[in-house]
């Protein structure tokens, strides 16, 4: 990992990172419904974190120049895992299996607040009024997409329990960023994302093999097993590393924000795998979440020339 002074002015190729990553998210959120009406959750869960460990076999070792893991480090990448990865999956999927992909979406337009009162609470960042109007123009956005869509959800009943279950993924992807940029700082985007997957198998292991004790395997078909190594490695390969990449860089109440393109992108896998309706008020919600991106990520103090800095370059 290399070192220096990090610029005042986070590089672009950090927001294209959180950004990248939070639109992938999105993309399986919104297909997650398709895999859970075949998959029981706990057997879906243990099998994404298991392919994604064979793929992310060659992380896991400590590359040459990096520092030995602390005690400290080694209790933070297990919350990473716990809250971040094993919780929000088991949190999320048991939620949209309840509710339906739609309402996952809306639910997790709240993630940016949810950020910004963590990153304030544990790690003091100052929330500035920019980024304040930009979770308020995200918020403001997700929630003129919902009412957009509200009659695409098929008139499904959706569970209390469902609610809450989406509320508390919300909450764990919230402390994933925040503790997220406490690693960042001292172990490699590579490494952080093999180690709490590992944690997260290890976590499911026994629920995943108690569930692929009655399941047919046999009877899943070609089309949802490619879906399935979609997911496992996005959501727990690409994705991760996409956001620590970028989480060096940015402070989390900014890199917050990002998280509004998780239920964007659950919207457009709606509209254009799902064949649902694109309108004038989905247009309106996209331009108010692209106004919050922007309002997050200017660069203070506009042209204004700074002091050359040292970089620090992607892993």
């Amino acid at each position: 990992m290399a070192t220096g002074t990090a610029p005042s002015q986070p590089p672009a190729w950090a927001y294209l990172s959180l950004a990248a990553s939070m639109a992938l998210v999105g993309s399986y959120v919104g297909l997650s419904k398709l895999l859970v009406a075949v998959f029981p959750v706990l057997l879906l869960a243990w099998l994404r974190f298991g392919i994604a460990a064979l793929a992310m076999a060659h992380w896991v070792k400590r590359r040459p120049g990096d520092a030995p893991l602390s005690p400290h480090e080694r209790r933070l990448l297990f919350l990473e895992s716990f809250l971040g990865n094993f919780l929000f999956s088991i949190c999320m999927l048991y939620g949209v299996l309840l509710t339906s992909a739609v309402t996952a979406g809306v639910t997790m337009a709240a993630i940016p607040a949810a950020v910004a009162l963590l990153s304030r609470v544990f790690l003091g960042e100052h929330i500035r009024g920019r980024v304040v109007l930009a979770i308020a123009c995200a918020a403001a956005g997700i929630a003129l997409l919902a009412l957009a869509r509200g009659d695409t959800a098929g008139g499904e009943a959706a569970s209390p329990l469902g609610y809450a279950l989406l509320l508390a993924a919300v909450f764990c992807e919230a402390s994933y960023v925040v503790i997220g940029k406490r690693l960042t700082g001292q172990v490699s985007p590579r490494r952080i994302s093999a180690l709490i997957n590992l944690w997260g198998l290890a976590l499911v292991t026994p629920f995943g093999l108690w569930q692929a004790w009655s399941f047919d395997f046999v009877a899943v078909g070609a089309g949802l097993w490619g879906l399935l190594g979609f997911y496992a490695i996005a959501a727990s390969m690409v994705t991760v590393w996409l956001w620590m990449q970028g989480l060096r860089h940015v402070p989390s109440s900014r890199a917050g924000v990002f998280t509004v393109l998780l239920p964007v992108s659950a919207a457009l896998v709606g509209v254009l795998l799902l064949g649902e309706r694109f309108g004038a008020a989905h247009l309106a919600a996209f331009g108010l979440a692209l106004a919050g991106l922007l309002l997050a990520t200017w660069p203070d103090g506009g042209l204004r020339r700074r002091a050359p800095t040292a970089s620090v370059r992607p892993d």
